[in-house]
């Protein structure tokens, strides 16, 4: 179980890094403006993501509510050492 534990750890360590480079992007994207040498058309991504789940009605809410499960702090599953 340790090996499954390890590997939870680092997927839950990389998408913190994801979720923090994302709202970089969109922070230097509203600043500058424009696409970023790095980052490219964040804003613009999130953007058509939000519009296709919205054309969706409600299987759109079902997906948004399961990607907030997903993401949110409260369903970390992750065990803590004593």
């Amino acid at each position: 179980m340790s090996i499954i534990s390890t590997i939870k750890g680092v997927a839950h360590q990389l998408i913190d890094v994801g979720i923090t480079l994302i709202a970089l992007a969109i922070v230097l994207s509203v600043l500058v403006g424009g696409t970023l040498p790095f980052f490219g058309s964040t804003v613009d991504n999130l953007m058509g993501l939000v519009s296709k789940l919205g054309s969706n009605g409600v299987v759109g809410l079902v997906v948004l509510g399961i990607i907030l499960a997903l993401f949110s702090n409260e369903s970390d599953s992750t065990p803590t050492r004593k």
